[in-house]
């Protein structure tokens, strides 16, 4: 694939970068070897290759659910200035 000055700007504009002369000139070549490898990568025989997500055999190690009592939301309470039945009462901070 061609990368063109006008690919260029077209990616940069998306991005909502500016770039001048010479920064086009230099990502244009840039982004040309990044495809030129991507293509090399695409020529590789993957037959037989069992697709991957980590290069290491990770297994979960999260710990086990456990339900545990709360504390009591009375005693929790208690110590706000302002409340309701369930909640503590803040000010507003977005209109």
């Amino acid at each position: 694939m061609q990368v063109t000055k006008e690919l260029v700007g077209y990616v940069a504009e998306l991005s909502r970068i500016k770039l001048d002369e010479a920064q086009t000139e230099k990502m244009q070549s840039e982004l040309g070897a990044v495809i030129d490898y991507m293509d090399v990568l695409n020529r590789l025989d993957t037959d037989g290759v069992e697709p991957l997500s980590h290069v290491f055999n990770i297994t979960n190690v999260m710990r086990e659910d456990d339900v545990k009592p709360s504390y009591d939301r009375e005693l929790l309470l208690s110590n706000a200035p302002e409340r309701t039945d369930e909640t503590v009462i803040v000010p507003k901070t977005v209109e």
